[in-house]
């Protein structure tokens, strides 16, 4: 059989090429003679670097910029062979785990992403490809559009860069500083959901409170989301509001679209389609992926569904081996997913599953083998 091991990370516990490694010998234990191709993946988050690193070759950039609290860090990004494309990932500098202890989302920025965009421009690439998972933020991506040339102006036409709690101090947008440079450059923003800008369903209601927002911030943070989009709506001719994708990264989605003219793609194709991922479905007779946890907000576009849909246009079937199940995934299974495995065998508390994930990984694929193979052994009888 020929096996594609196409997992991601398994956050705050496994790399996704920590994944893939795990896999692949438990499978080796049992069919030695296999032939497995291991694709570590992300859809945006944390390890999208690193993935398009892997998959396509090229090096990873160092520099200083600002980090969620305005702080200097040491952020990175990567430039593919051939220099000709950068590719970030937000939470590289703006991401929730650099936001510490601190609760207060509506005062983060994505200032130092537009701070690796611009160093990438001046490097000469011609794409640019942003990952929005991941995020600390709220601010539309207001910053990384300041840290590139976009001018917000308030009421008394005095310019600042917004955080999640200025947005509605917004007045005037200005353009023009920042649309020279971005001139013959194409700008992808990597979503890891569909979510829209707004709403019950919008970056401050679904993502808030995972970022420290209490159900007051979270309606606050939704009124400054609205009213940033309104301006965007009247200055730039651009309403994000509703746009499958807008609200992903703290509504960077919408911004990047708004402010820098940025097409929204799932994260999960844009790697997919590096790896030449269909190409290789031909060949393939089972798929194995994961990720930490699959439950509703995966189903709304995340890498085991990215890759469970294609595997089915293909006919191949496909298992999640999962940290942990949601409620209501059953759609998963409609999506292409052939059946979800969970890696937890006993009931702890996540910092004590944590430091048995890899052994139980192994186990778990140990099983699944050893069940596949009892399967295969009667249908020889």
């Amino acid at each position: 059989m020929t096996y594609l091991i196409v997992p991601d990370s398994f956050k705050g516990t496994m790399s996704s090429s920590e994944v893939c490694s795990i896999l692949e010998k438990g499978v080796r234990t049992h069919h030695p003679d296999a032939e497995i191709i291991c694709i570590p993946v992300a859809d945006g988050g944390e390890g999208t670097v690193d993935a398009f690193l892997q998959a396509v070759g090229g090096e990873k950039v160092y520099l200083t910029v600002k980090g969620p609290n305005m702080n200097d860090m040491r952020g990175f990004y990567g430039l593919l062979d051939g220099g000709g494309t950068a590719v970030i990932e937000m939470a590289a500098c703006a991401g929730l785990p650099l936001a510490g202890d601190d609760k207060h989302v509506e005062k983060r920025t994505t200032y130092g992403v537009g701070q690796l965009m611009s160093d990438a421009m001046a490097r000469g690439v011609q794409r640019i490809i942003v990952g929005l998972g991941g995020s600390a933020t709220n601010d539309m991506g207001a910053g990384a559009a300041a840290a590139l040339g976009v001018r917000f102006l308030d009421g008394s036409g005095q310019p600042f860069i917004p955080v999640g709690e200025t947005l509605s101090n917004i007045s005037r947008i200005e353009t023009g500083g920042m649309l020279e440079r971005l001139s013959g450059i194409d700008i992808v923003a990597m979503c890891d959901i569909d979510n829209p800008l707004v709403g019950e369903h919008g970056a401050a209601a679904v993502f808030g409170p995972q970022k420290g927002a209490s159900p007051q911030t979270v309606c606050f943070l939704d009124g400054q989301l609205r009213a940033a989009a309104d301006v965007c709506r009247v200055q730039l001719g651009v309403d994000v509001t509703q746009m499958p994708g807008a609200g992903a990264a703290g509504g960077m989605g919408g911004g990047m679209v708004a402010f820098l003219g940025a097409r929204l793609r799932m994260g999960i194709d844009a790697v997919l389609d590096a790896v030449s991922f269909d190409a290789l479905l031909d060949q393939a007779d089972l798929v194995l992926t994961g990720e930490g946890k699959l439950d509703r907000q995966s189903l709304r576009g995340k890498a085991v569904i990215g890759v469970a849909r294609r595997a089915k246009k293909k006919n191949v079937p496909t298992i999640a081996i999962v940290g942990d199940i949601g409620d209501g995934i059953a759609e998963a299974y409609s999506e292409g997913v052939t059946g979800v495995f969970s890696i937890n065998r006993v009931a702890v508390p996540f910092g004590e599953a944590k430091r048995r994930c890899r052994g139980d990984l192994a186990l778990t694929i140990d099983n699944l083998m050893r069940f596949m193979n009892g399967i295969h052994e009667s249908k020889a009888l």
